[in-house]
């Protein structure tokens, strides 16, 4: 399964993110240690600094391939073209609008004049590289016949990958199943040298979903962007396909080459270097990730790791956290005084364990300062 990020392109897009052509290739280079196959610099028509951009990560960072979107208008192509110049491997991704209301609204074509321009920019870009990408954009609200009249169009003119985008996210994964067959066997057929793909967007909260249902109909390419960032609700969160793919191997049979305990590092300069804060809960790399503080499961934990962890926190640069609070039992109490170092008998531990109980009711979490204190101050009593 081949990784696509594009954190550096559409996870830029969300709204107050505006990296430097320093952080781009900062993020750039960590995704190469992360290992993703495709790493989408930018839309290098779309600014000079963009272009910047994309030309600095095509120079600098090597390992993945380094992509470059772009519409179907010439200049689009030639810029991305000539910022990709230096790659090690290069692609172009070049796309257009297939829904009604974008060909009417947006593009003010008809329906036969998208499907020239689709014919003309893939081959445009062709002329370039030999690896182009084609998307047709909004296609989960397009007519299915017309994505796969575009899209055999693209394979005609030397696409070499497909990728379907659910450009709002509506679609959910029985339909977006149901697209992904039809793209596949009436566009790539028999022809190995076409990968399909999948970039879905968050706004259902079903874009990892959706991504990860299309596997089974094909797609060998799923797109994403680091913490899921975006425009909107976001992307397919690329940790999450990662984590899905490695942890249920079972399930999916595919492999991937992802680096897993680069992951947290790579969350966390995104967050960083855009300013946009990971939620706590959030899925691989959030803070309470792997941090336990009910007492049923921290007894569990402290038997097994694997009673509530599906993944080992150490394979994504995370680490398990008990986390003591009102929730907590006598054994995860028990074994942080332990890790301190602090020894108390029976009656005093069942006196310290009360007076936690009471403190956590009204602060909730407790830290190790509260904690010490609490039981020096019970060793002290007893003396």
């Amino acid at each position: 399964l081949v990784i696509f990020d594009t954190t550096l392109r559409d996870g830029e897009q969300a709204p107050g993110i505006a990296l430097s052509p320093d952080d781009k290739v900062a993020i750039a280079t960590q995704l190469a240690r992360l290992k993703v196959d495709v790493i989408e610099a930018g839309f290098a028509a779309s600014s000079p600094g963009d272009h910047t951009s994309v030309k600095r990560i095509a120079t600098e960072v090597h390992g993945p391939v380094i992509a470059s979107l772009a519409r179907t208008v010439p200049t689009d192509i030639d810029q991305a073209a000539d910022a990709l110049r230096n790659a090690d491997r290069a692609r172009i991704h070049v796309f257009t609008s297939t829904s009604p209301i974008h060909m009417e609204q947006m593009l003010r074509k008809t329906p036969a004049e998208v499907l020239d321009s689709i014919r003309e920019g893939v081959t445009r870009a062709r002329g370039y590289v030999d690896d182009v990408e084609f998307s047709p954009q909004d296609a989960t609200r397009s007519d299915p016949d017309f994505v796969v009249e575009a899209c055999r169009i693209a394979v005609a003119a030397g696409a070499t990958t497909i990728n379907i985008p659910d450009t709002v996210g509506y679609a959910i994964p029985s339909d977006f199943v149901a697209l992904m067959e039809r793209v596949y066997h009436d566009v790539r057929g028999g022809n190995t040298d076409v990968i399909i793909s999948t970039h879905c967007h968050d706004d259902l909260g079903l874009a990892v979903a959706n991504s990860l249902s299309a596997i089974h109909a094909g797609a060998r390419q799923i797109e994403g962007a680091i913490n899921g960032i975006g425009e909107r609700a976001g992307n397919t969160s690329t940790e999450e396909i990662i984590m899905a793919i490695k942890t249920r191997q079972d399930y999916f049979n595919v492999e991937i080459q992802a680096d897993t305990t680069e992951i947290f590092e790579t969350s966390r300069l995104v967050s960083s270097l855009t300013g946009y804060p990971i939620q706590f809960n959030k899925a691989v790399v959030g803070r309470n990730a792997f941090a336990h503080e009910s007492g049923i499961h921290q007894h569990g934990v402290l038997r097994n790791r694997e009673t509530y962890e599906i993944m080992d926190p150490s394979d994504v640069g995370q680490q398990s956290q008990l986390v003591l609070g009102k929730h907590s039992g006598r054994a995860a109490f028990a074994a942080a005084l332990a890790e301190m170092g602090v020894t108390l008998d029976e009656p005093a531990f069942g006196n310290a364990f009360e007076r936690f109980k009471e403190l956590a009711d009204r602060k909730g979490e407790i830290g190790e300062t509260g904690l010490r204190a609490g039981a020096l101050a019970m060793q002290a009593s007893i003396v």
